[in-house]
């Protein structure tokens, strides 16, 4: 099986390239790198023929809210497009647990714009909606700094590791496609506080937090379960311990 992972450069493609290399199949990268825009399309018609399957990992480049906004549509349209024209037969998708909920958030506007995009393309296709990455929480840490104080809400998250989003990505890019979302989460649920807490003691840093119900999270005010998976999601196999002892939680 051809598969063509769009963002195939970055942490979580390149995992699953390899993932998919291991399994016998051809995994092909597009990315600026390889010569490949998908906001303008230049590239797409080579690199998609022949595929089956289209792996779309990318991200905005900015978070501005109409930049964040016009990036996801377009990729997609521009994506979806010239699926139909190669013939490509699925089109899997990484996408956000509870954006639905969180729609003050621009990011989360933009990344549900994109799944209707696709869901209205005529491509068949699959949303893979994971949870926060593990590899995140220093992002969020600095998304949620105010005047040198982390401010984090009072609600509940379940980080998943990339090595288990690359996993799913990987077995869902070779099945059929769902036609709508599959949940992931990680092993652990626990307040977001506490995951700063763990996060920063595992690196041997200090900071003031804060938990503050009223405090946002990308922009959203989250509801205690906002943040996590709904009955028969997958769950990933790495647990938070075994991530904060890894030397990936120090990078």
């Amino acid at each position: 099986m051809r598969v063509v992972v769009v963002g195939g450069t970055g942490q979580i493609g390149t995992r699953v390239r390899e993932r998919l290399g291991r399994s016998g199949h051809e995994a092909v990268s597009a990315s600026r790198a390889s010569g490949v825009d998908t906001l303008t399309g230049e590239g797409l018609d080579e690199v998609l023929a022949g595929a089956d399957v289209v792996v779309d990992v990318t991200n905005s480049p900015s978070l501005a809210p109409d930049e964040v906004l016009a990036f996801f549509e377009t990729t997609g349209r521009t994506l979806a497009a010239a699926e139909a024209a190669a013939g490509v037969q699925h089109h899997l998708v990484v996408s956000i647990v509870g954006l639905d909920g969180m729609q003050d958030s621009p990011y989360m506007r933009a990344k549900l714009a994109q799944e209707r995009i696709l869901e209205s393309s005529g491509v068949p296709f699959t949303a893979l909606r994971a949870t926060q990455f593990m590899e995140f929480t220093g992002g969020i840490l600095a998304m949620s700094t105010q005047d040198g104080v982390v401010r984090l809400p009072d609600a509940d998250i379940q980080p998943v590791a990339a090595d288990d989003v690359a996993d799913a990505l990987a077995e869902l890019a070779v099945g059929e496609p769902v036609q709508g979302p599959v949940e992931l989460g990680g092993p652990d649920v626990l307040p977001i506080g506490e995951l700063a807490r763990r996060y920063l003691a595992a690196r041997g840093e200090q900071r003031e937090l804060v938990v503050d119900a009223q405090a946002l999270y990308s922009g959203a005010v989250l509801e205690r379960g906002s943040l996590c998976t709904h009955p028969g999601a997958r769950v990933g196999a790495v647990s938070l311990e075994q991530w904060l002892a890894s030397p990936a939680a120090r990078r």
